[in-house]
């Protein structure tokens, strides 16, 4: 489901479409053509945002929500990248490379996405010096964060893994709208890092009992997100 009219009702964690900080120095008239063209809709839990090798036609955004970015195996499971939680933002490595995409995005629980049309990024990169310096701290974030899955992949046990998980979709950069809370089931936590439900329990609770987050009914909060950042098992 699409709606224009309605679209700057939907926030994320209180921050409007246009509220975001790649949206706050653009010219009146760009916020005008930013209303008007992006397009926002409404993911059940479990669907596709976006297909892997269909062509990139849109910039988007996680309003609400949470969304695995991923690629699927020859023997139908998937090869995790990274969560984008309420706030984030992803696609603009494809948009700039105008090739086809090259992963898909799931909706780990009902998300609404706001859908940035390529003409409309397009615009902005060729006339914000802003919306410019916003995508460039987004790419090099980017970058570290997968120099860093990398890492954690080839040399780090579960609960390792799982803590630089956790720190990473509370990247201030990348992901603004996220503060100390996420509200994410145990399930679609191990859905989202690629291990199986039993591992990422053992793993939350060594984390628990490290002092390091607080699981409950709502989701998981994080105690300390440096040392979250750089946990290693004893």
């Amino acid at each position: 489901m699409a709606t224009r009219k309605t679209k700057l009702e939907f926030v994320a964690n209180g921050v409007s479409l246009l509220e975001m900080e790649w949206a706050s120095g653009l010219t009146p008239e760009l916020r005008r053509i930013v209303v008007q063209d992006t397009m926002i809709r409404r993911i059940p839990a479990g669907a596709l945002v976006c297909r892997k090798g269909e062509p990139v036609t849109s910039w988007m955004g996680v309003l609400s929500g949470l969304v695995r970015i991923s690629a699927p195996t020859p023997n139908g499971g998937f090869v995790s990248f990274t969560g984008v939680p309420e706030g984030g933002w992803f696609g603009e490595g494809s948009l700039l490379k105008d090739e086809p995409r090259r992963y898909e995005a799931v909706a780990l629980k009902a998300s609404v996405i706001a859908f940035v049309p390529r003409r409309t990024f397009t615009l902005l990169l060729d006339t914000s010096v802003t919306f410019n310096r916003y995508l460039l701290t987004q790419l090099n974030e980017r970058l570290g964060q997968f120099i860093g899955m990398i890492e954690r992949d080839r040399s780090l046990p579960p609960e390792s893994r799982l803590a630089s998980e956790l720190a990473a979709l509370f990247n201030p950069r990348l992901y603004p709208g996220n503060h100390d809370s996420l509200a994410i089931s145990q399930e679609e936590l191990a859905n989202l890092v690629g291990l199986s439900r039993q591992r990422a329990n053992r793993a939350l609770k060594r984390l628990t009992e490290a002092g390091l987050v607080h699981v409950d009914y709502r989701g998981i909060r994080i105690l300390d997100l440096e040392k979250l950042r750089n946990y290693r098992p004893e």
